[in-house]
């Protein structure tokens, strides 16, 4: 049994973070029903089969096509919605209006609902239909502005913040505690949730904000004790030319490293509180000139095994490659093989999330568009003939 076993799940989401909700949901056991529109033809391609199943976001969901801008699309849409628990949609604000599937409508029709709506920047406010990406939330939001080294560009973090653990992993959030609202009020509700609000949100727990409300001290890209300047919390090449993270930002954690490799006297350059908002002094510096000379000395296979038994906080910086053979990831599961009936092994990410008596699991791949269409409109109680109508409008695919 799943935590989420008996949740029903309406899905209209064309980028990858508004389906991630969808799909960590699922993986507890919702249903989650993606409604796509109709694109005859693509199935013509192997390589794009090929990629549409081992999706990663839409694994352990069922697909149908709807085309929403259709009435008869809609009748069906409203139908869907009034025995579902959860709808989650990824448009710009007021698509869903126009669709005539909005929250104030579909409440009316099912006022246990939940309704998540994923957008930019929110359902109101000046930004509101302004397009954007991940690295515009991350430029308003003040995050890119801090990651990287003083004078130069900042370095953009792949689509991982915003995206994903701003506003896919708050939308997942938000309906789980909407159903749980609903559990003692009986009423659903809207979840409105922007990228930048998550960004700023998820900036403000991080060390550097620690003192710019409070004191006035405002960070800087490269400075702070998690900037890279600092010879405890870095990034370091081995001999054969591979990279070594260090992070030992706690005191004792820095002797044991200096003692492995070594230099004790450098325990003096542990963490200290005035580094909170400023980059490494030149004395500070020149410590970790010395320790960059002191890494390239061993291969970088070789600085992991002895540092992780001086009780060392230090990590390989891995190509994609060796991450999926670690043993560490392997062991907890985190990299899984799903069989699908049609293209045989596909292989996955697995669950993060480990739950001791609902456990998730990966019953499926990622669906095909339009692979449960027929059983979808059958529970529904239409006919052969209205499915084949359907079909012959554009309705369905």
């Amino acid at each position: 049994m799943g935590a989420l076993d008996g949740i029903k799940i309406l899905e209209l989401a064309r980028v990858p973070p508004a389906e991630l909700p969808g799909m960590l949901l699922a993986d507890m056991g919702a249903d989650v029903l993606k409604i796509e529109t109709p694109e005859p033809g693509r199935y013509m391609d192997e390589s794009w089969v090929r990629r549409t199943i081992h999706s990663f976001t839409n694994r352990n969901k069922r697909s149908m096509t709807l085309n929403m801008k259709a009435g008869d699309g809609q009748a069906i849409f409203r139908k869907l919605a009034a025995g579902a628990d959860v709808i989650v949609e990824g448009f710009r604000p007021g698509v869903m209006s126009r669709l005539g599937a909005d929250y104030a409508t579909l409440s009316r029709l099912n006022p246990r609902l939940v309704y998540c709506s994923l957008s930019g920047f929110g359902q109101d406010g000046p930004y509101r239909d302004h397009p954007a990406h991940d690295m515009n939330y991350l430029s308003l939001a003040g995050v890119l502005g801090l990651i990287g080294e003083p004078g130069r560009k900042p370095v953009i973090p792949l689509n991982l913040v915003a995206d994903y653990a701003g506003a896919s992993m708050h939308g997942a959030l938000g309906i789980v505690l909407a159903l749980y609202a609903r559990e003692r009020t009986g009423r659903g509700q809207h979840v409105d949730v922007a990228y930048l609000d998550t960004s700023v949100s998820l900036l403000a727990a991080t060390p550097n904000m620690r003192f710019f409300f409070s004191d006035g001290l405002a960070p800087r890209r490269g400075e702070g004790f998690l900037g890279g300047s600092y010879p405890y919390y870095a990034i370091y090449e081995t001999r054969d030319g591979k990279l070594l993270t260090v992070g030992c930002t706690e005191p004792w954690l820095w002797e044991n490293f200096c003692r492995a490799i070594a230099r004790p006297e450098l325990a003096r350059f542990a963490r200290k509180p005035d580094q909170f908002v400023r980059a490494a002094d030149a004395e500070e510096e020149a410590a970790r000139g010395e320790i960059e000379a002191i890494i390239k000395t061993r291969d970088r296979d070789e600085w992991f095994a002895l540092l992780t038994k001086a009780d060392v906080c230090v990590g390989k910086v891995y190509e994609v490659e060796e991450m999926v053979r670690d043993p560490q990831i392997n062991h907890r599961q985190m990299i899984v093989d799903v069989e699908h009936p049609k293209h045989g092994r596909v292989r996955q990410v697995g669950i993060a999330i480990k739950l001791s008596d609902t456990p998730g699991t990966l019953r499926s791949a990622a669906p095909l568009p339009s692979e449960h269409t027929e059983d979808v409109l059958k529970d529904l109680g239409l006919s052969a003939a209205d499915i084949g109508r359907l079909r012959d409008t554009g309705v369905i695919e």
